[in-house]
C-alpha cells in the first residue's frame, strides 16, 4: 500500500467547504486535548509564512506548538530539521511562489533526507494544490490545513517516530481551539483572533472555503488574552477576523456585537487597539460611534470597498451599494474627524466596463481615501468568478492600474501632508535598516514616520513633531 494512505490521510473537498449547516460551534481546549511531548528536543524548526496577518498570527500558534515540543528555531533553513511553508491562497502569484519556493528546498532533502518539509495554511484547503502535492513534490512529508493546527503534534510524531506521509486536510466548518500556545513575533504589539472564517461568498475569494464558517470567540476569552497580554508589557493589539464587523453574530446564547467588544476593550489599561479587516456590509454606525469615543481605539479603519460600481459589486456578491458605503463613509468622517480610512480594489473584475472603472475612479476621490491596496483581478479555481467571462487584454489590465494607483498615490500623500507641523503619539517598532540613530514607528493614525532617537524608546509611545510628509511616510523630531 502507498505511504499516502495511511491513517492520516484526509484530502480537501470544496464541495465540503462550502457547507453551512450547523449553527453550534465546538470549541477545543488544547491543554486537554493534547498532552506535549518533548520529541523535538535536539531538533530545530524553520517557518516561512506567506500571505495576510490572519497566517502571520496562524504562524505564531504554530511555532508555539513547535516549542512546546521542544523544537528550537533554526538560524537558517539550510541546517533546519524540519520546515514548515504556512501558505496563502488568495491569489494565483502566492501559489506560484510556494512551489516555487518547495522546489528551492528540494536541495535540502537530498542533502538532509532526515529533513522534515511541511505544507500548511490556506494552500492545501484546495483540491488541486493537494493532488499536485501528491503527484509532483514527493518530498513534502506533511500536510495540513487552516482547521487542524491544533493537531500538529500528533502529525509530527507519526511522521518522526513511524516514518510515515501525513495529509490531513478537513473541509468543514470549522470549530474554536483556545489556549494555544503561542511565540509573538513583536514583543509590544500583538495579534489577537477574535474570530474566524468566512460566510461573505464574494464570487472571487476562496476564503470561505479556506477559513469555514464564521465563528465568534467567546468575549471572555478575547478579554483575557489581551489582559495577559498587558500584563507583558504589550502596548497595541490588532484585533483579527475575516469580518470582524460580523463578530458575535453566530452566538446563539447572548446579544454581543463587535460595537460591545471595543466598547470593553476601551475600558483596558492597553494604549491602543486597532482591528482588521472589516466589511461594510456589517460595519454599523454603532461601531462607529464606539471608535468615536478616542481613547485607545485608534482613529484607523481599513474597508474594503473593491470596485465603486454597482453592477460590479453585485457580480461580486458584495451586498451592498456604491450608495451604502459612500453615506457610511459620510458617516465615519462626520463622527471621526480625525480619521485615515484605507481601502482595498480590484481592478478589471470580468465584464468591468471602462464607464465603471470610472465610477470606481471617482468613488476613490470622493472617499478620500489615505492609502488602499489595489489589485488586477486574479483567478481562483472553485469560486464562481473562475468561469465568469474576461474580454480584457492584460495591457488594458495594467493600464486601468496604473491609473487607479495614480489616483490612489494622491491620497496616500494627502494623507501624509495633512500633518506637517503636528505632534503625533508614535509606537517605536525599531531603527531604520541604514541608520540606526534612525528610529521607525507608526502613529496612532497608522502611519509610518522616522525621525532620531535613541534605541531605548523601542517599543514606547513617544511623541514627534512631524517636519516633513512623503508619499509613503513621515519624518519628524523627537519631543524631549
Amino acid at each position: 500500500m502507498s505511504k499516502d494512505y495511511n491513517k492520516y490521510f484526509i484530502k480537501p473537498s470544496i464541495k465540503d467547504a462550502r457547507k453551512r449547516i450547523n449553527n453550534d460551534t465546538q470549541t477545543i481546549d488544547f491543554n486537554e486535548y493534547f498532552n506535549i511531548k518533548g520529541f523535538g528536543e535536539g531538533k530545530t524548526y524553520a517557518l516561512e509564512t506567506f500571505g495576510c496577518q490572519g497566517n502571520e498570527a496562524d504562524s505564531e500558534t504554530i511555532s508555539g506548538i513547535l516549542e512546546s515540543l521542544k523544537f528550537k528555531k533554526s538560524d537558517s533553513l539550510e541546517h533546519a530539521d524540519l520546515i514548515l511553508l504556512n501558505t496563502c491562497a488568495i491569489r494565483e502569484n502566492a501559489e506560484n511562489r510556494v512551489f516555487g519556493e518547495l522546489g528551492r528546498l528540494k536541495k535540502y532533502k537530498r542533502n538532509n533526507p532526515d529533513l522534515i518539509l511541511g505544507v500548511c495554511g490556506c494552500m492545501p484547503q484546495e483540491e488541486k494544490v493537494v493532488e499536485k502535492i501528491m503527484k509532483h513534490v514527493p518530498q513534502v512529508d506533511l500536510v495540513f490545513g487552516t482547521h487542524n493546527i491544533y493537531k500538529l503534534p500528533e502529525y509530527l510524531e507519526t511522521v518522526i517516530l513511524s516514518k510515515e506521509r501525513v495529509i490531513e486536510v478537513y473541509s468543514e466548518e470549522g470549530s474554536i481551539v483556545e489556549n494555544l500556545p503561542k511565540i509573538r513575533e513583536n514583543a509590544r504589539k500583538a495579534w489577537v483572533n477574535i474570530m474566524f472564517g468566512c460566510d461573505e461568498f464574494c464570487t472571487y475569494c476562496i476564503v470561505p472555503y479556506t477559513r469555514g464558517k464564521e465563528r465568534s470567540r467567546d468575549p471572555k476569552a478575547i478579554i483575557d488574552e489581551v489582559n495577559e497580554l498587558i500584563a507583558e508589557g504589550y502596548q497595541e493589539v490588532t484585533l483579527l477576523g475575516q469580518n470582524v464587523n460580523s463578530y458575535g453574530r453566530d452566538f446563539i446564547d447572548r446579544s454581543y456585537s463587535f460595537a460591545n467588544l471595543l466598547e470593553d476593550l476601551s475600558k483596558l489599561p492597553i494604549p491602543r487597539v486597532r482591528f482588521t479587516t472589516s466589511h461594510p456590509k456589517d460595519f454599523d454606525f454603532k461601531t462607529v460611534d464606539v471608535i468615536a469615543k478616542g481613547g485607545n481605539l485608534m482613529p484607523y479603519i481599513h474597508l474594503p470597498v473593491q470596485s465603486g460600481s454597482n453592477e460590479v459589486l453585485k457580480r461580486m456578491n458584495r451586498k451592498y451599494t456604491r450608495e451604502s458605503y459612500l453615506e457610511l463613509i459620510h458617516y465615519i468622517y462626520e463622527s471621526i474627524p480625525s480619521v485615515s480610512i484605507t481601502t482595498d480594489i480590484i481592478v478589471a473584475f470580468p465584464g468591468e466596463t471602462e464607464a465603471q472603472f470610472e465610477e470606481t475612479l471617482d468613488l476613490v476621490r470622493q472617499c478620500h481615501f489615505e492609502g488602499a491596496y489595489t489589485f488586477i483581478f486574479s483567478k481562483r479555481e472553485g469560486t464562481p468568478a473562475y468561469h465568469y467571462e474576461d474580454l480584457l487584454t492584460f495591457e488594458e489590465k495594467k493600464s486601468r492600474l496604473h491609473k487607479l494607483n495614480k489616483v490612489v498615490n494622491e491620497g496616500f500623500y494627502g494623507g501624509t501632508k495633512r500633518f506637517e507641523g503636528k505632534i503625533v503619539d508614535v509606537l517605536v517598532d525599531g531603527v531604520s535598516k541604514n541608520n540606526d540613530k534612525v528610529l521607525a514607528g507608526y502613529t496612532e493614525n497608522n502611519k509610518l514616520i522616522n525621525f532620531t532617537g535613541d534605541q531605548s524608546l523601542i517599543g514606547k509611545i513617544v511623541k514627534v513633531k512631524v517636519t516633513e510628509a512623503m508619499t509613503w511616510f513621515l519624518r519628524g523630531e523627537l519631543i524631549e
